[in-house]
């Protein structure tokens, strides 16, 4: 692949992750995901983040910085948004090729430069609106948006073309093929990255959404004519819509958020199975939407996006051994790290012996403010009277759901 021109001399060097690989070591990503570095040219050079150092992606990168054409050894300057390993665990054998590089990172980024790098030497601490000049036209800014999502991350502007360099806010899962800006998706293109948006957020950025919501209002001082994100696609053409998406899926945690139904199940021997129809059929009596995910042959990562869209959730499992069920336990236990919080609830399930699952779930999640509707509960095989309480219960959720949302 070659670098792709975004204006004159700023050129996006993207390297896709294949699908069969797990993001962050365990989020699937079914159809990729790109890293993009970005090279800004005036009298001087700088490059921005890097690239994994994994399955020859960075002999990709450097063919992409030969393209422009560039010699690795004239780049002056690193700028650092960034130190997690995706962005720079190729950093010291960049560094060993060219000894002259001058790093330009946030004090807290220096500190794990030298933990995960070794690289003490060319450090030079920025702080918030500090700028480099580059020549020919060509300054760039910096500003520390902590927490989004370590808290030595911070954001690069160009100033001249209006370019924001922003690091992982406000970008997605799906490779980069051919199709690099948003003025160029298809229809059906723009819906799967505005989607896998919703999906990389809730996975990489959810919890720290306070921090989100800070760093929007902060960056509305810039005039932002391009987003350039370190994973997806580049936001040229309206790039207003990827910050007003974020902002959007920022508000979800403390709630309300969209007028939908997450159902999430798991059955051991079909009796939990039994009433997954009737529950669903309830919240459409209501009209509204309604996701249904099983687990665990759905994994949380694909789950999370829908439970962090919808303002109501319903799950289904059996107590296992005075417990919940465990594929069940984990997607709530990281429903708990990722903070999907102020949820109306529903949750039923069978038992062999005993209850306990409700008992476990009270617990796991009584720091998310959940607000849960009376449970479907049984021992055994579910009969009429539970049936009938499915169809009641999820049609009563979908009207709590209805409520909150009209607030």
């Amino acid at each position: 692949m070659k670098a792709v021109k975004i204006t004159d001399g700023i050129y996006c060097l993207p390297v896709n992750l294949e699908s069969y690989q797990l993001f962050e070591g365990m989020w699937p990503m079914p159809n990729g995901i790109s890293i993009n570095s970005y090279i800004v040219q005036g009298d001087k050079t700088a490059i921005i983040d890097l690239v994994e150092d994994t399955d020859g992606k960075p002999a990709e990168l450097e063919a992409e910085i030969h393209s422009i054409p560039l010699d690795q050894k004239n780049i002056d300057y690193m700028i650092i948004n960034h130190m997690e390993p995706d962005h720079t665990s190729w950093l010291p054998e960049f560094y060993r090729k060219n000894p002259q590089l001058q790093f330009y990172l946030t004090g807290k980024a220096a500190g794990l430069l030298k933990s995960f790098c070794g690289i003490e030497e060319n450090v030079h601490i920025v702080k918030d609106g500090d700028t480099l000049d580059l020549g020919q036209g060509k300054v760039l800014s910096f500003h520390e948006t902590p927490n989004i999502h370590w808290p030595e991350t911070m954001m690069t502007f160009e100033q001249s073309s209006g370019t924001l360099f922003s690091c992982d806010a406000f970008g997605s899962y799906g490779k980069l093929e051919r199709v690099f800006f948003d003025d160029r998706l298809s229809t059906e293109q723009h819906t799967f990255f505005s989607n896998e948006a919703l999906r990389y957020y809730a996975n990489i950025v959810a919890s720290f959404s306070t921090f989100v919501t800070r760093g929007i209002e902060k960056l509305s001082a810039l005039d932002i004519k391009v987003i350039a994100p370190s994973h997806g696609i580049v936001w040229r053409e309206n790039p207003k819509q990827i910050i007003d998406s974020y902002a959007r899926f920022a508000e979800y945690m403390n709630g309300p958020a969209e007028a939908e139904v997450t159902v999430i199940w798991s059955s051991m021997y079909g009796n939990t199975e039994k009433l997954v129809s009737n529950i669903v059929q309830g919240v459409r009596k209501e009209g509204l939407p309604v996701h249904v995910h099983r687990v665990p042959d759905e994994h949380v990562g694909i789950l999370l996006a829908s439970a962090w869209r919808s303002a109501g959730l319903i799950l289904g499992m059996p107590t296992y051994e005075y417990e919940m069920f465990p594929p069940m336990a984990w997607v709530l236990d990281m429903f708990r790290r990722k903070k999907v919080l102020n949820k109306k609830v529903l949750r039923f399930g069978s038992a062999g012996w005993s209850g306990g699952a409700q008992r476990e779930l009270d617990k796991l999640t009584e720091k998310l403010k959940w607000e849960f509707i009376d449970p479907i509960e049984w021992m055994g095989a579910p009969g009429e009277h539970e049936l009938d309480l499915a169809l009641s219960q999820g049609q009563a959720l979908a009207r709590q759901v209805k409520d909150f949302c009209s607030k």
